[in-house]
């Protein structure tokens, strides 16, 4: 035990991931490398990770589950793993996803990009790039945000909610990663119409001031018919569950549609859109 280095849990969520695995281990009376035998990686990967020098993965932690028995548990490896990628989100995001999960009908309005439950991998990843490179998250925030994106998008495709999905123009026209990457995601787009349990419209520039939201909203409606709001500044999200502040809301996301194209005249603009850029 001489080389044995003491953690420190409380420094941050993955130093905590790092003693919780030690901790886990030791209950099993085992060595770093027989943790590292049962789970198929090395002697050194398992240390790194205990002392918090390399960061977990969503596979490490499901194989650490699997081989650990924490599976399903308060002490899920999973769980924690999403509580470290919570940590590079907008706080009240997650809040919000909470929610999402629950939800049997879900209403969008983006204003800008394509809201993250339609991106395609390649966007989504173009986008992180982007914030990357202007230095507002790291590396490992970025992939952690689209692996998040893509839990997200995996788990409403099993529970498939009714989503409507309201686009201002400027989403189907801003170019993201190229011409290759931005042809796919409006094929997305197009693909997202079709499904059986969506809606698809788009705002047009030409309604001008009857565009009734300014900033992106996202509307869920829960199981009980209750209905909760999130919105976004740039520095943080904000969760709303009052039905005297989320009713207006749900108003003005109904007049907006009025004024929105139909869903076919929607897939037809986003086809002369996907044709121009070609």
């Amino acid at each position: 035990m001489v080389n044995r280095k003491e953690l420190r849990p409380e420094s941050s969520p993955q130093a905590a991931y790092g003693a919780h695995l030690r901790r886990q281990r030791e209950l099993h009376g085992w060595s770093q490398e027989d943790l590292a035998a049962r789970m198929e990686y090395s002697g050194q990967h398992i240390s790194a990770v205990e002392t918090g020098r390399k960061p977990p993965t969503l596979p490490f932690s499901r194989k650490g589950d699997q081989v650990l028995g924490t599976a399903s548990t308060r002490d899920s490896f999973e769980h924690r793993w999403h509580e470290i990628q919570r940590g590079s989100l907008l706080e009240g995001f997650p809040e919000y996803v909470g929610y999402e999960r629950r939800s049997v009908e879900i209403r969008l309005f983006e204003i800008g990009v394509v809201p993250g439950l339609l991106q395609t991998p390649e966007y989504a990843q173009a986008l992180a790039t982007s914030d990357v490179r202007r230095g507002s998250v790291t590396r490992q925030q970025a992939d952690e945000r689209v692996s998040f994106l893509a839990e997200r998008q995996a788990s409403l495709a099993r529970q498939r909610p009714l989503l409507v999905v309201v686009l201002d123009e400027s989403c189907i026209r801003r170019p993201v990663g190229g011409a290759e990457v931005m042809d796919a995601q409006l094929q997305q787009l197009i693909t997202f119409a079709e499904w059986p349990h969506t809606m698809l419209q788009v705002a047009p520039f030409s309604i001008g001031e009857r565009r009734s939201f300014g900033l992106p909203v996202s509307l869920s409606t829960l199981a009980d018919r209750s209905v909760v709001a999130y919105t976004e500044s740039h520095l943080r999200g904000f969760v709303e569950r009052e039905s005297s502040a989320v009713r207006p809301l749900l108003v003005r996301f109904l007049q907006l549609q009025a004024e929105c194209l139909s869903q076919a005249d929607s897939v037809a603009m986003i086809e002369q859109v996907r044709k121009g850029m070609a």
